[in-house]
C-alpha cells in the first residue's frame, strides 16, 4: 500500500475440507499477505468443524485473517476469487467440497448489498467457528447491522453452528420462571413480527389452581394437560413450513415442571407419555431466555393477583430460575438470546421492535422477488 494512503480493516473467514486442509488455509493466508495494497495483521486459531452440507463431506478446517486494505470491497472480493482459483477451487454445488473458501466477512462498518456480495456477510452470526476467530481478533468488536459484539454473538450459539431452513416451522420460544414477562414479550413480539403468537393453557388447566393450593395427587393431571396442550400447539406437523410463529414458553421446560412438581411414582407414570409426544414437536429456531430475580418477578405475580397464583412462594420462584439456567447453560439446539427483564421493557413498543428486527436475522425469510 503507499504510505499514508486510506486503509479500511477488514474480515475474511478462511475454511477448507480437502487436500491437505491446514497447508491451504495458510497459503491462503501467505497469498493475502501478498497481494498488493493488502497487509495480514493477524489470523486466528484453526477450528475443525463438521460440514453445515451433506453430512458425508470431510471436516473442514476454519480459521478468520485480519487485514488492511485500501481496495475497495469489490476489488476486494475479486482478489479473494483469483487467489481460491490459484489454490485450485472447484465451484461446484452449494455447500460443496472445496480446498479453500473465502469470504469477506465484514469491511470496516460498510453495508454492501450486491449480486455477487453482502457484507456483513449474512450467515456470520449463525456460525461459532466464524465467531470463534472474531473473539480471538476483536471480540468487542461491534457487528454493524445487529449492534451487538463479537462476544455477546458467539455467546448466544454455545459452540452451536446453524442454519436457516424454510423446510422447517420459524418458531421463536420465550423462556423464563412465572412472572418475568413471557406473555406480554411474545404477543409484542408477534405483533411486530406480523406472525401468529402461541400461548401457553394457563387459563384453562383445570387442574392447577388445586395443585398450586396443595393438591398434590393432582399434580399429574395438570402436567399431562400441559403436555398434551403444548403437543398440539406444536406438533410440527400442524405448524407451517417457513411460517414464523412466537410462543410464551419453550416445550423443554415440561422436564424442569415435571421434575420439581411430581412426585416419583407420578414421574414414572409421566415419562411415558412425554416421550410419546416429544418427537412429534417442533424445536424452535431462536429462544430468548428472559430473566429477573425471583423476587422482582414474584412482584409482578403479586401485582397481577391471579388466584390460581397464590401459592407462589419466593423459594419455588429461586428453584425453577436455577433450573432455567442450567437448561440453558447446556443450550445447543438453536441461538438463544438473554434478555435481563429488569433493563428490558417488555411493555415498551419501540424496545420491542428493535428486539423484532434484530430477531429477523435468525429466522428463514423468502428471497426478495
Amino acid at each position: 500500500m503507499k504510505a499514508g494512503s486510506q486503509t479500511t480493516t477488514a474480515y475474511v473467514a478462511l475454511g477448507a475440507n480437502l487436500g491437505d486442509r491446514k497447508a491451504n488455509i495458510a497459503a491462503a493466508a501467505r497469498l493475502l499477505d501478498a497481494s498488493e495494497r493488502i497487509t495480514l495483521t493477524g489470523v486466528s486459531t484453526l477450528v475443525e468443524t463438521e460440514p453445515l452440507g451433506p453430512a458425508d463431506e470431510p471436516e473442514y478446517i476454519n480459521a478468520v485473517a485480519c487485514i488492511e486494505t485500501d481496495l475497495s470491497p469489490q476489488a476486494l472480493f475479486e482478489k479473494m476469487v483469483s487467489i481460491e482459483d490459484a489454490l485450485g477451487r472447484v465451484r461446484g454445488e452449494r455447500w460443496s467440497a472445496r480446498t479453500i473458501d473465502l469470504d469477506l466477512l465484514l469491511y470496516g462498518g460498510e453495508l454492501i448489498s450486491t449480486p455477487a456480495l453482502t457484507v456483513p456477510h449474512s450467515r456470520m452470526h449463525l456460525r461459532s467457528f466464524v465467531l470463534k476467530g472474531m473473539c480471538e481478533l476483536n471480540g468487542e468488536l461491534m457487528h454493524p447491522v445487529l449492534k451487538r459484539s463479537m462476544n455477546e454473538l458467539a455467546a448466544r450459539l454455545n459452540g452451536g453452528d446453524f442454519s436457516l431452513s424454510p423446510d422447517r416451522p420459524q418458531l421463536i420460544s420465550i423462556a423464563g420462571i412465572i412472572g418475568v414477562g413471557k406473555t406480554t414479550l411474545a404477543q409484542g413480539l408477534a405483533q411486530a413480527l406480523g406472525c401468529a403468537m402461541i400461548a401457553e393453557a394457563y387459563d384453562t388447566n383445570p387442574y392447577m389452581p388445586q395443585v398450586y393450593a396443595g393438591r398434590k395427587d393432582l399434580a399429574l393431571d395438570s402436567q399431562l394437560y400441559f403436555l398434551n396442550s403444548r403437543a398440539e400447539q406444536l406438533d410440527k406437523d400442524k405448524l407451517a413450513p417457513g411460517a414464523v410463529a412466537v410462543g410464551d414458553y419453550v416445550f423443554d421446560k415440561e422436564m424442569i415442571y415435571a421434575t420439581r412438581t411430581l412426585s416419583p411414582e407420578q414421574l414414572a407414570s409421566y415419562m411415558p407419555a412425554h416421550d410419546a409426544v416429544a418427537a412429534a414437536v417442533a424445536e424452535c429456531v431462536l429462544a430468548v431466555y428472559l430473566h429477573d430475580s425471583p423476587p422482582a418477578c414474584l412482584a409482578r405475580i403479586d401485582l397481577r393477583n391471579r388466584p390460581y397464583e397464590k401459592g407462589i412462594d419466593l423459594p419455588a420462584l429461586e428453584a425453577f430460575a436455577q433450573d432455567y439456567d442450567r437448561l440453558f447453560a447446556g443450550w445447543r439446539k438453536c441461538p438463544v438470546i438473554r434478555l435481563d427483564a429488569g433493563r428490558f421493557n417488555c411493555t415498551d413498543a419501540a424496545q420491542v421492535r428493535i428486539l423484532a428486527d434484530e430477531m429477523r436475522h435468525y429466522v428463514w425469510k423468502s428471497p426478495e422477488k
